[in-house]
Protein backbone atom coordinates (compact mmCIF):
# COMPACT_ATOMS: atom_id res chain seq x y z
CA UNK A 1 0.00 0.00 0.00
CA UNK A 2 1.19 3.67 -0.78
CA UNK A 3 1.20 6.17 2.44
CA UNK A 4 1.18 8.87 0.00
CA UNK A 5 -0.44 9.64 -3.29
CA UNK A 6 -0.25 12.56 -5.56
CA UNK A 7 -1.82 13.34 -9.15
CA UNK A 8 -1.53 16.09 -10.57
CA UNK A 9 -0.84 18.19 -7.86
CA UNK A 10 -0.59 21.84 -8.42
CA UNK A 11 -1.03 25.07 -6.38
CA UNK A 12 -0.94 28.72 -7.99
CA UNK A 13 -0.60 31.74 -6.29
CA UNK A 14 -2.16 34.26 -8.57
CA UNK A 15 -0.07 34.31 -11.25
CA UNK A 16 3.27 32.04 -9.56
CA UNK A 17 2.85 28.39 -9.80
CA UNK A 18 4.14 27.43 -6.93
CA UNK A 19 4.13 23.46 -7.50
CA UNK A 20 2.97 21.88 -10.74
CA UNK A 21 1.25 18.97 -12.27
CA UNK A 22 2.75 16.66 -9.44
CA UNK A 23 2.37 12.96 -9.41
CA UNK A 24 4.41 10.73 -7.23
CA UNK A 25 3.95 7.27 -4.73
CA UNK A 26 5.55 7.07 -1.49
CA UNK A 27 4.99 3.60 0.08
CA UNK A 28 4.97 2.64 3.43
CA UNK A 29 7.87 2.60 5.41
CA UNK A 30 10.72 4.44 3.17
CA UNK A 31 11.98 7.45 3.51
CA UNK A 32 11.52 9.88 0.79
CA UNK A 33 13.37 13.03 0.55
CA UNK A 34 11.88 15.85 -1.36
CA UNK A 35 14.52 17.86 -2.63
CA UNK A 36 15.51 21.42 -4.01
CA UNK A 37 16.83 24.64 -3.63
CA UNK A 38 14.41 27.96 -1.84
CA UNK A 39 11.18 28.50 -3.56
CA UNK A 40 11.48 25.10 -5.77
CA UNK A 41 7.93 24.00 -3.64
CA UNK A 42 9.18 21.57 -1.20
CA UNK A 43 7.06 23.07 1.90
CA UNK A 44 3.61 24.23 -0.14
CA UNK A 45 3.99 20.25 -1.37
CA UNK A 46 4.55 18.86 2.32
CA UNK A 47 1.45 21.68 3.40
CA UNK A 48 -1.03 20.97 0.68
CA UNK A 49 -0.34 16.93 1.67
CA UNK A 50 -0.71 17.42 5.48
CA UNK A 51 -4.02 19.17 4.85
CA UNK A 52 -3.00 23.02 5.75
CA UNK A 53 -3.61 24.04 2.38
CA UNK A 54 -5.78 22.69 -0.66
CA UNK A 55 -4.35 22.29 -4.25
CA UNK A 56 -5.57 24.58 -6.67
CA UNK A 57 -5.72 21.50 -9.06
CA UNK A 58 -5.28 17.62 -9.09
CA UNK A 59 -5.12 15.79 -5.95
CA UNK A 60 -3.73 14.11 -2.88
CA UNK A 61 -4.05 11.43 -0.50
CA UNK A 62 -2.52 10.05 2.73
CA UNK A 63 -3.29 6.70 4.26
CA UNK A 64 -6.15 6.42 1.43
CA UNK A 65 -7.59 9.51 3.04
CA UNK A 66 -8.14 12.54 0.47
CA UNK A 67 -6.31 15.81 1.45
CA UNK A 68 -8.95 17.97 0.81
CA UNK A 69 -12.19 15.86 1.72
CA UNK A 70 -10.81 14.22 4.84
CA UNK A 71 -7.97 16.68 6.42
CA UNK A 72 -9.06 16.73 10.13
CA UNK A 73 -8.99 12.72 9.46
CA UNK A 74 -5.25 13.04 7.93
CA UNK A 75 -4.15 14.83 10.75
CA UNK A 76 -4.90 12.51 13.59
CA UNK A 77 -2.46 10.14 11.47
CA UNK A 78 0.51 11.99 10.75
CA UNK A 79 2.88 14.14 12.29
CA UNK A 80 4.29 17.24 10.60
CA UNK A 81 7.31 19.56 11.44
CA UNK A 82 7.55 22.69 10.12
CA UNK A 83 10.74 24.97 9.36
CA UNK A 84 9.43 26.80 12.22
CA UNK A 85 7.89 24.43 14.13
CA UNK A 86 6.40 26.17 17.41
CA UNK A 87 8.17 25.35 20.91
CA UNK A 88 7.30 27.22 23.07
CA UNK A 89 10.65 28.55 24.80
CA UNK A 90 9.50 29.38 28.21
CA UNK A 91 8.61 26.33 28.65
CA UNK A 92 10.55 23.28 29.93
CA UNK A 93 11.47 20.28 27.77
CA UNK A 94 8.86 17.99 29.35
CA UNK A 95 6.33 20.99 29.68
CA UNK A 96 6.83 20.76 25.62
CA UNK A 97 5.77 17.57 25.18
CA UNK A 98 2.52 17.36 27.61
CA UNK A 99 1.35 21.08 25.63
CA UNK A 100 1.52 18.72 22.41
CA UNK A 101 -0.24 15.55 24.13
CA UNK A 102 -2.79 17.92 25.59
CA UNK A 103 -3.07 19.22 21.24
CA UNK A 104 -3.00 15.69 19.64
CA UNK A 105 -5.31 14.32 22.54
CA UNK A 106 -3.29 11.69 24.02
CA UNK A 107 -4.60 10.31 27.04
CA UNK A 108 -3.10 10.77 30.23
CA UNK A 109 -3.07 7.43 30.81
CA UNK A 110 0.44 6.00 29.75
CA UNK A 111 1.31 9.66 28.96
CA UNK A 112 4.33 10.01 30.95
CA UNK A 113 5.61 6.46 29.71
CA UNK A 114 5.58 8.01 26.30
CA UNK A 115 7.35 11.04 26.99
CA UNK A 116 10.35 9.13 28.82
CA UNK A 117 10.22 6.80 25.82
CA UNK A 118 10.84 9.86 23.44
CA UNK A 119 13.20 11.65 25.64
CA UNK A 120 15.48 8.60 25.86
CA UNK A 121 15.10 7.94 21.92
CA UNK A 122 16.36 11.25 21.36
CA UNK A 123 18.75 11.62 24.06
CA UNK A 124 16.84 14.73 25.45
CA UNK A 125 16.30 13.04 29.13
CA UNK A 126 18.87 14.66 30.83
CA UNK A 127 17.31 18.16 29.36
CA UNK A 128 13.63 17.48 30.30
CA UNK A 129 13.87 20.17 32.68
CA UNK A 130 15.23 22.66 30.80
CA UNK A 131 13.50 25.45 29.17
CA UNK A 132 13.29 25.03 25.31
CA UNK A 133 14.46 28.52 24.81
CA UNK A 134 17.76 27.75 26.08
CA UNK A 135 18.59 24.58 24.17
CA UNK A 136 21.21 24.35 21.32
CA UNK A 137 19.58 24.31 17.58
CA UNK A 138 20.19 20.95 17.52
CA UNK A 139 18.62 19.90 20.26
CA UNK A 140 15.84 21.88 19.61
CA UNK A 141 15.00 20.16 16.31
CA UNK A 142 15.10 16.79 18.18
CA UNK A 143 13.04 18.11 20.83
CA UNK A 144 10.39 19.71 17.85
CA UNK A 145 10.49 15.59 16.41
CA UNK A 146 9.54 14.33 19.72
CA UNK A 147 6.64 16.57 20.26
CA UNK A 148 5.41 15.20 16.60
CA UNK A 149 5.81 12.01 17.75
CA UNK A 150 4.07 12.06 20.89
CA UNK A 151 0.28 10.90 19.36
CA UNK A 152 2.66 7.89 17.55
CA UNK A 153 1.81 9.17 13.82
CA UNK A 154 1.88 6.57 10.53
CA UNK A 155 3.15 9.08 8.62
CA UNK A 156 5.62 11.56 9.81
CA UNK A 157 6.61 15.24 7.37
CA UNK A 158 9.77 16.81 8.22
CA UNK A 159 10.11 20.36 6.28
CA UNK A 160 13.76 21.06 6.19
CA UNK A 161 14.44 19.86 9.67
CA UNK A 162 17.96 20.21 9.43
CA UNK A 163 18.37 23.72 8.09
CA UNK A 164 20.60 25.53 9.99
CA UNK A 165 22.03 22.43 12.33
CA UNK A 166 25.35 21.62 12.44
CA UNK A 167 26.81 18.52 10.97
CA UNK A 168 26.86 16.61 14.22
CA UNK A 169 23.57 17.38 15.16
CA UNK A 170 22.28 16.56 11.31
CA UNK A 171 23.88 13.08 11.60
CA UNK A 172 22.13 12.63 14.86
CA UNK A 173 19.04 13.61 13.66
CA UNK A 174 19.16 10.63 10.49
CA UNK A 175 19.92 8.39 13.03
CA UNK A 176 16.66 8.85 14.57
CA UNK A 177 15.03 8.88 11.75
CA UNK A 178 16.51 5.59 11.06
CA UNK A 179 15.14 4.22 13.91
CA UNK A 180 11.60 5.88 13.59
CA UNK A 181 11.92 3.57 9.73
CA UNK A 182 12.71 0.47 11.81
CA UNK A 183 9.36 1.12 13.75
CA UNK A 184 7.12 1.32 10.70
CA UNK A 185 7.01 5.08 10.58
CA UNK A 186 6.96 6.25 6.59
CA UNK A 187 8.85 9.17 6.72
CA UNK A 188 9.09 12.29 4.31
CA UNK A 189 11.38 14.84 4.42
CA UNK A 190 11.98 17.88 2.27
CA UNK A 191 15.55 19.12 2.43
CA UNK A 192 18.12 21.67 0.24
CA UNK A 193 21.26 19.38 1.15
CA UNK A 194 21.86 16.99 -1.50
CA UNK A 195 24.67 14.98 0.58
CA UNK A 196 21.55 14.24 3.06
CA UNK A 197 19.26 13.04 0.57
CA UNK A 198 21.72 10.17 -0.50
CA UNK A 199 20.12 8.77 3.36
CA UNK A 200 16.78 8.32 1.68
CA UNK A 201 15.40 5.09 0.32
CA UNK A 202 14.02 7.53 -2.79
CA UNK A 203 14.29 10.82 -3.66
CA UNK A 204 12.46 13.39 -5.61
CA UNK A 205 14.43 16.33 -7.53
CA UNK A 206 12.04 19.11 -7.51
CA UNK A 207 12.60 22.95 -9.11
CA UNK A 208 10.81 25.25 -9.66
CA UNK A 209 7.64 23.51 -8.71
CA UNK A 210 8.46 20.39 -11.12
CA UNK A 211 9.13 17.18 -10.15
CA UNK A 212 12.58 16.45 -12.70
CA UNK A 213 13.33 13.24 -11.63
CA UNK A 214 12.32 10.11 -9.02
CA UNK A 215 14.36 7.10 -8.30
CA UNK A 216 16.31 5.77 -5.43
CA UNK A 217 19.84 7.36 -4.54
CA UNK A 218 22.04 5.22 -6.71
CA UNK A 219 19.62 5.07 -9.97
CA UNK A 220 19.32 8.81 -10.28
CA UNK A 221 23.18 8.67 -10.25
CA UNK A 222 22.92 6.89 -13.51
CA UNK A 223 21.29 9.92 -15.21
CA UNK A 224 24.77 11.49 -15.70
CA UNK A 225 25.46 10.86 -18.88
CA UNK A 226 28.87 10.63 -19.47
CA UNK A 227 31.70 10.32 -17.50
CA UNK A 228 32.46 12.63 -14.44
CA UNK A 229 35.80 13.97 -13.94
CA UNK A 230 37.46 15.63 -10.93
CA UNK A 231 39.44 18.65 -11.40
CA UNK A 232 42.00 20.09 -8.30
CA UNK A 233 43.77 22.95 -9.20
CA UNK A 234 45.20 26.27 -7.24
CA UNK A 235 42.45 28.28 -8.29
CA UNK A 236 39.16 26.49 -8.77
CA UNK A 237 36.91 29.10 -9.50
CA UNK A 238 38.95 30.64 -12.68
CA UNK A 239 39.81 26.90 -13.38
CA UNK A 240 36.05 26.24 -13.77
CA UNK A 241 35.44 29.72 -15.75
CA UNK A 242 38.46 28.62 -18.27
CA UNK A 243 37.28 25.05 -18.57
CA UNK A 244 33.77 26.26 -19.56
CA UNK A 245 35.10 29.00 -22.02
CA UNK A 246 37.76 25.44 -23.54
CA UNK A 247 34.50 23.20 -23.43
CA UNK A 248 31.55 24.31 -24.86
CA UNK A 249 29.05 21.68 -25.02
CA UNK A 250 29.99 20.31 -21.69
CA UNK A 251 28.71 20.73 -18.11
CA UNK A 252 31.27 22.23 -15.90
CA UNK A 253 30.58 23.21 -12.48
CA UNK A 254 32.32 24.18 -9.69
CA UNK A 255 31.64 22.05 -6.46
CA UNK A 256 33.88 23.64 -3.69
CA UNK A 257 37.66 23.50 -3.91
CA UNK A 258 36.90 20.97 -7.24
CA UNK A 259 35.75 21.39 -10.61
CA UNK A 260 33.23 18.76 -11.91
CA UNK A 261 33.40 18.14 -15.96
CA UNK A 262 30.87 15.81 -17.77
CA UNK A 263 32.59 14.08 -20.80
CA UNK A 264 31.49 11.78 -23.51
CA UNK A 265 35.28 11.23 -24.64
CA UNK A 266 37.50 11.26 -21.71
CA UNK A 267 40.47 10.86 -22.70
CA UNK A 268 39.96 13.94 -24.85
CA UNK A 269 38.64 15.97 -22.49
CA UNK A 270 41.35 15.31 -20.23
CA UNK A 271 43.93 17.10 -22.56
CA UNK A 272 42.10 19.83 -23.02
CA UNK A 273 41.88 20.42 -19.50
CA UNK A 274 45.53 20.38 -19.10
CA UNK A 275 46.29 22.05 -21.85
CA UNK A 276 44.12 25.40 -20.88
CA UNK A 277 44.87 25.40 -17.23
CA UNK A 278 48.79 25.30 -18.44
CA UNK A 279 47.70 28.24 -21.03
CA UNK A 280 45.62 30.42 -18.24
CA UNK A 281 48.44 29.65 -15.79
CA UNK A 282 46.55 27.88 -13.02
CA UNK A 283 48.27 24.40 -11.44
CA UNK A 284 47.08 21.33 -12.08
CA UNK A 285 47.14 18.91 -9.07
CA UNK A 286 45.14 16.61 -11.10
CA UNK A 287 41.95 15.33 -13.34
CA UNK A 288 40.51 12.02 -12.39
CA UNK A 289 36.95 9.91 -12.86
CA UNK A 290 35.06 10.36 -10.03
CA UNK A 291 31.85 9.18 -9.01
CA UNK A 292 28.86 11.72 -8.93
CA UNK A 293 27.46 12.84 -5.97
CA UNK A 294 23.49 13.67 -6.19
CA UNK A 295 24.38 17.57 -6.65
CA UNK A 296 26.14 16.34 -9.81
CA UNK A 297 22.50 14.46 -10.60
CA UNK A 298 21.14 17.36 -9.98
CA UNK A 299 22.60 20.01 -11.97
CA UNK A 300 22.85 17.71 -14.48
CA UNK A 301 19.45 17.00 -14.94
CA UNK A 302 18.29 20.21 -14.57
CA UNK A 303 20.26 21.36 -17.49
CA UNK A 304 18.31 18.38 -19.42
CA UNK A 305 14.82 18.96 -18.47
CA UNK A 306 14.62 21.84 -16.38
CA UNK A 307 16.13 24.86 -18.52
CA UNK A 308 19.80 26.24 -18.52
CA UNK A 309 19.43 27.81 -14.99
CA UNK A 310 22.45 25.57 -13.20
CA UNK A 311 21.69 26.48 -9.63
CA UNK A 312 22.64 24.21 -7.43
CA UNK A 313 20.39 22.84 -4.50
CA UNK A 314 22.74 23.37 -1.56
Amino acid sequence: MNAVELAGLTKRFGQTVAVADLTLEIAEGEIFALVGPDGAGKTTTLRMLTGIMNPTSGRGSVLGLDTVREAEAIKEQIGYMSQRFGLYSDLRVEENLHFYADIYGVARHGREEKIDQLLAFSNMKPFKKRLAGNLSGGMKQKLGLACALIHTPRVLFLDEPTNGVDPVSRRDFWRILYQLLEEGVTIVVSTAYLDEAERATRVGLLHQGRLLAVDTPHRLKRLIDGVLLEVRADRPRPAAAALRRALPGHTVNLFGDRVHVVSQVPDETRAVVTTTLAREGIALESVRPADPSLEDVFVAVLGTRGGNDHASAN
